[in-house]
């Protein structure tokens, strides 16, 4: 029996481990770029955060999220790590649950992938980019522009549209259309947001610490508190991923109300600025010690307090709407950046018509799909790559069962 897996991402490479665990099975890994596992290689920063062993029920989202509860708990996080300790990688988890390789490197997670993947039922063909899928009496022909491949089982693993400039593309969705399945609504989700005050200009570069609540129409929309970057455009980081997902989707007036001392409260800010009055520093200097400086700078002024307005002339109300700006700085947002720079896509190939259990298409018999590619993505923190692993290797498996 012949096992087809198109694309050699995360879930590809899952499924084809877990398929070729059946000895009598051959395995043909087809890979579009010129080696496996590229946007895997530039996740988190190059230190590819791999799992988190938080990922369960309400961590996913899509219109049916519970699609991917069997799949985590056939394989989870645990499960997932052992079966990389079997392929020789060593990892290490922070306290949020946050799994990296030992290393702190992806090229460690994609070299064991990459070697474990030399196996005699495996052949993997990079270069392989598949333009057509049609399935025959017996199984499927895969075709790209130069060759065909003949399979009798067949796993898209094609991933989404997030990260062009990495390898995301549309022919997932499109392959998988072609066979009768239909498709939600693609969006970029763990992506930055943009914004058009001219204040953000002044802190590109700059790294802090905050809680951040996104509102629409003065409602709350979102929140989470971790680590805020700033660039010329808007608003990045990981507590931005966390909450961007469908910001900006929709009508209405959307703002992301930013508290940069998230642990301390107003009143024993204010009372610190209170304290410094008896310096005769500019006001440029009022957040020395507190904020990162140029961040201070910039708050100060954003609340009409000249930098070179001395501290010890300025009053109660001056210091209150300091205090204000630190613990409620309201940033308006436009939109998100785009699918190149996305790190997910919210919305897929539409789940229902899959069976949870196997991952196999309820429409077409011998096809199956995993990953990114259906419409399941999850929270910011090794979410998505758990969800690919667990995907993957129940696709994988049930397609290598020589009983399905």
């Amino acid at each position: 029996m012949v096992i087809g897996i198109i694309g050699g991402g995360a879930s590809g490479m899952a499924a084809a481990l877990a398929a070729a665990e059946n000895q009598q099975v051959q395995v043909i890994l087809l890979e579009r770029q010129a080696r496996v596992g590229r946007k895997l290689q530039a996740t988190g920063n190059g230190r590819c955060n791999l799992s988190n062993l938080h990922a369960s029920q309400g961590s996913y989202h899509g219109e049916h999220p519970d699609f991917a509860d069997f799949a985590l708990e056939r394989f989870s996080p645990e499960a997932v790590l052992r079966w990389f300790r079997s392929l020789g990688l060593f990892t290490v988890a922070e306290a949020s649950g946050r799994v990296y390789p030992y290393s702190d490197q992806a090229n460690s997670v994609v070299d064991v992938l990459r070697f474990s993947l030399e196996e005699p039922n495996i052949t993997v063909k990079l270069g392989f980019e598949v333009e057509k899928v049609k399935k025959t009496g017996d199984g499927f022909l895969v075709s790209s522009r130069e060759e065909t491949a003949r399979c009798d089982r067949l796993i898209v693993a094609c991933g989404g549209l997030a990260g062009t400039k990495l390898g995301g593309s549309m022919s997932g969705y499109k392959l998988l259309r072609s066979l009768g399945h239909s498709c939600t609504k693609l969006r970029p989700t763990l992506v930055q947001l943009k914004t058009d005050w001219g204040g953000v200009t002044g802190l590109k570069g700059i790294r802090t610490n905050c809680h951040a609540a996104i509102f629409r129409d003065g409602e709350q929309f979102a929140q989470s508190t971790g680590e805020l970057q700033f660039t010329e455009y808007g608003l990045s980081g990981p507590v931005i991923f966390e909450v961007s997902r469908d910001v900006c989707q929709s009508g209405g007036a959307w703002l992301c109300r930013l508290d940069f001392l998230p642990e301390v409260e107003g009143e024993t800010l204010k009372a610190e600025l209170v304290r410094r009055r008896k310096t005769n520093l500019p006001a440029s200097e009022l957040l020395t010690g507190i904020l990162h400086n140029r961040l201070g700078r910039v708050l100060t002024q954003a609340v009409g307090i000249p930098a070179s307005r001395c501290i010890s002339e300025l009053t109660d109300d001056d210091l209150g709407r300091v205090t204000q700006a630190v613990k409620a700085f309201e940033v308006p947002l436009t939109e998100p950046m785009g699918m190149d720079c996305a790190q997910v896509t919210a919305g897929g190939v539409v789940t229902a018509e899959f069976d949870e259990t196997t991952m196999e298409s309820r429409l077409v018999p011998g096809l199956y799909a995993c990953g990114e590619v259906l419409d399941i993505d999850g929270d910011c923190g090794g979410y998505n790559l758990q969800w690919a692993w667990s995907s993957g290797r129940l696709a994988g498996e049930s397609a290598g069962r020589n009983d399905t």
